[in-house]
This record gives C-alpha cells, sequence and structure tokens, in this order.
C-alpha cells in the first residue's frame, strides 16, 4: 500500500473557519521511496481574517496571502481533491492530522462544493495518524525512540521537538513540507526498529479490521493520551456500537469495573459509566485508525470480565443508547453556522451530480446550479461562493446581504461562541504579541495594517450603500 504523508498550514486553529495556506504532501510507497512531492498555497479566501498567531508563527507575510499567482481557495480545494484520486489507493498520514488537518481538508472539500468531503476514505484510500503511534511506541517499546521535554521540564511530542531530537536535523518546522518530511523521518525510525509494532499499527488504518479485532470479544489494549499527560494503555473489550453510528464503538476498561456489576444497572448509571470521569466505557473511532493493540497475555480475569460481556447481547445495545445519548442535540439551540453542519447528512445522488458539473462549470452556471440544489447547507454555500469569485453575478440586495454578512462576522467581538477571528480579537492577538517581542514590530504593523484593509472592504460597502 502508497502512502501520503501530508501536513497543512493554516489561518488559525478552527477547521470550520480557517483555511488551509499550505498543502505539501509526498506520495511514497510502502518502503517510504519517494514517488512524488507537491507543495500548493493558495491566496486568503474574502470571508476569512487569519490569526496574527498564525502568520507570525507560519512567517506568512501579508503579500503571500493576497498573490495574484496562487491559486483560490477553491482553486486549491479541486487541486487537493484530484489528487485524492491520483495517488489511490493510499493511506493518507501525517502528524495529529486525524484531530487538526483531516478536519480542515473536510471543510476545504465541503465549503468549496466538492462533490466528495470524504475523500481521503474512499477510492481506496484511508488514513492513519503518526502521533498516537508515537504515543504506542512510548508505552509498548519506549527504546524506539529519545524522548524529549519541553522548556517546563515536561515529556513533549512536538514534532518540532521530537524529530531533531531522534536525528532529524533538517526540520524547517511550521513550513508544512519540512513538517512531512520529519514526519516521515519518524515513521521509518518505527517501522525499521519494531517492524512488528509498525505493522500492528498501520492494521488499523482499516475499519474492517478494527471492527473485525472488536467483535472477537478478545480483550485488547488501547493507548491514548489525556491532556498533557503520559501516554497510557487500558486493557478492554468491545461493547457495542453507538445507536446509528457503527463508526462508534464501545470499548468497556476491563480493569475499572466488573461488566456483571452492570449488567442489570439503570440508564442513568450506565450513562454515568461512558460520560463520567475516569469512564468505565470509552468511546473508539473505528474510522480513525485507533491505537488498538493484541493482549500479550491477558489474565483470566480479563477474560472471564470479556465473556461476560460477549454472552450479554442486551448490555450492549444499552450501552450503545448510552453512547448516543451523550451526542443528542437541544432542539432548542440556535441554528448552527452552516460550517458546523458538515455532519449534518449526506449528500443525495441528484445534488452529488450537480456538485460534479459545478466544479467545472463557468460561474453564471454555477449561480444555476446553486439555486438548484436540494440541500438548504449547499445552496448556502454555493451563494457565498459567487459572491467571492463573481460578485458581479449579484444583484444589489445579494451583495448588501453578503457585506452584512462579512460586517456581522467580523465584528462578533470575542463571544465564547465565536471561535472565528474577528478585529477584536485580531487586535488583541497583536498586541499580546507586542509585549512578547514575539515578531519584529515592523512586521506585527504589516499585519495589523492588512487586517484593517482586509475587512475595511464590508464597511466601505455599507458607507456606499448609505450614501446612494
Amino acid at each position: 500500500m502508497n502512502f501520503v504523508f501530508y501536513d497543512l498550514e493554516t489561518t488559525g486553529i478552527s477547521p470550520e473557519f480557517d483555511q488551509p495556506l499550505q498543502f505539501a504532501a509526498i506520495w511514497t510507497d510502502g518502503n517510504f521511496v519517494e514517488k512524488e512531492r507537491v507543495n500548493i498555497r493558495c491566496r486568503l479566501a474574502p470571508h476569512i481574517l487569519p490569526s496574527p498567531q498564525a502568520l507570525v508563527v507560519t512567517r506568512v507575510t501579508p503579500e503571500h496571502l493576497t498573490d495574484p499567482s496562487l491559486p483560490s481557495l477553491f482553486e486549491f480545494s479541486q487541486q487537493v481533491g484530484a489528487l485524492t484520486e491520483r495517488w489511490a489507493p493510499a493511506i493518507w498520514v501525517g502528524y495529529n492530522t486525524m484531530k487538526f488537518d483531516e478536519e480542515v481538508l473536510r471543510q476545504t472539500f465541503y465549503q468549496n462544493l466538492s462533490p466528495n468531503v470524504y475523500a481521503t476514505q474512499f477510492n481506496g484510500n484511508t488514513r492513519f495518524d503518526i502521533l498516537p503511534a508515537i504515543y504506542a511506541a512510548y508505552v509498548r517499546a519506549p527504546e524506539l525512540l529519545a524522548w524529549c521535554t519541553d522548556a517546563t521540564g515536561r515529556l513533549s511530542f512536538k514534532l518540532d521537538r521530537l524529530a531533531p531530537t531522534n536525528g532529524f536535523n533538517a526540520h524547517n518546522a511550521h513550513d508544512a513540507l519540512g513538517d512531512v518530511e520529519a514526519t516521515i523521518h519518524l515513521a521509518r525510525l518505527i517501522s525499521t526498529r519494531n517492524p512488528a509494532l509498525w505493522s500492528e499499527m498501520l492494521d488499523n488504518a482499516h475499519k474492517a479490521r478494527v471492527e473485525a479485532k472488536l467483535e472477537s470479544f478478545r480483550p485488547y489494549e488501547l493507548v491514548t493520551r489525556f491532556g498533557g499527560g503520559e501516554p497510557r494503555s487500558f486493557v478492554g473489550c468491545f461493547c457495542g456500537y453507538s445507536l446509528g453510528n457503527s463508526a462508534q464503538a464501545a470499548f468497556f476498561d476491563l480493569d475499572a469495573a466488573n461488566p456483571a456489576d452492570l449488567l442489570e444497572a439503570p440508564d442513568d448509571a450506565l450513562f454515568a459509566a461512558v460520560d463520567a470521569t475516569p469512564k468505565i466505557i470509552r468511546g473508539v473511532s473505528t474510522n480513525k485508525a485507533p491505537t488498538l493493540l493484541e493482549l500479550r497475555q491477558p489474565s483470566a480475569d480479563h477474560l472471564h470480565r470479556a465473556s461476560i460481556i460477549a454472552g450479554a447481547p442486551e448490555f450492549r445495545r444499552r450501552v450503545g443508547a448510552a453512547m448516543a445519548a451523550r451526542f443528542v442535540e437541544d432542539p432548542d439551540a440556535p441554528p448552527k453556522p452552516v460550517e458546523r453542519q458538515i455532519y449534518g447528512q449526506f449528500y443525495s445522488h441528484a445534488d452529488k451530480l450537480l456538485l460534479q458539473e459545478f466544479q467545472h462549470a463557468p460561474w453564471p452556471r454555477r449561480q444555476e446550479i446553486t439555486a438548484s440544489l436540494a440541500d438548504p447547507r449547499l445552496r448556502q454555500l454555493g451563494r457565498r461562493l459567487v459572491a467571492f469569485h463573481s460578485p458581479a453575478l449579484l444583484n444589489t440586495e445579494e451583495t448588501s446581504r453578503f457585506n452584512a454578512y462579512l460586517r456581522e462576522k467580523w465584528s462578533s467581538g470575542e463571544a465564547p461562541e465565536t471561535d472565528w477571528m474577528t478585529l477584536t480579537k485580531a487586535r488583541n492577538a497583536i498586541e499580546a504579541l507586542r509585549l512578547e517581542a514575539a515578531a519584529p514590530a515592523e512586521d506585527l504593523d504589516s499585519i495589523s495594517e492588512f487586517i484593517h484593509q482586509w475587512s475595511q472592504r464590508a464597511f466601505d460597502a455599507n458607507a456606499g450603500t448609505a450614501r446612494e
């Protein structure tokens, strides 16, 4: 199986409300021999205010953000989407990609009306994350790597520390291509020094194999890490699937409790078992390459407790219902922004066909396609894209609504529910960077001026409308 090692540099830390500025990837064979590499950058989308901290860390200048020689975010999404097809089948691999880069990619495809939001899981593709593999190495074979600490003396798993500690001295940190090369270096070390452990972890990149392991009802070891603590493992057994979501399995901690004590427990006790801290039953995402490892010598107690769960299908069903209840949405809650509706439902076949046409049509036809889409999320995102890329197609009312959207978005202040960058947040961030002397003063002045000019478009448009 081939690998695609990839990394993104972004405008901030929110997958929903930030965007990628750089995608770098190296396509290799199963032995990490390079077959092709790409390094794609793009311009800033019209509705995004970049995080000043992100610009300082990645050393992206305002000139880069608006460079007319770079593709738009829409064109960027098409280029990356084409790679997911051309390089298939492959295992898409990165460092902490499952929690961040993968979600950013999905949002990029979703917000730019790609027909396939889950491109890294189709056409034979699947996903793997090196960071959890590092955790597994720490727990199972700590001699494999040299470990490092941060400035406070705490154990650090940051790529820009761990890779140099383990002999990768050419690391250009916070550049996507540099991070890709560092990730390949660590993957090669693990696979070379402990092929059996590497193979076992890589096997978990395939959802069907994870499900087969779990449904055997054998005790397994699950490696995970909470907060900034050390990675640790739990011995447990499969205990059902979350009701309505077969990708979320329940994993019963066989050392934390005896399942016999919970077989007839009331619903609130089961809910506490999956929601309280410490958890007795934790979730395992079967499609996210969990670090599920063979238990070398299960104890008699482990085997006995696992057999109890295996023989209790009604208990497993109730556990699945308790897991699903954790994510029931409040029907009276205000509507979510369209960015947070990405997992609301799958696209209809008819909408998918229209999205395929949308990707290659001229903008007037794209405007027509947008109006024909049945999914309201896609209609909203399509109208946004038309406003971004062909504003002359908008009538006066549509232009006014779009500018009002920008003004409201950027003027939202620092409310807890505001995960995107606003003018208030940007100004405060720049002042904090000045106090920390995190960047030269002239660089921060340039960022401040850019954010002011970038956001002023919507406010100037409002003033023009008022004068008319």
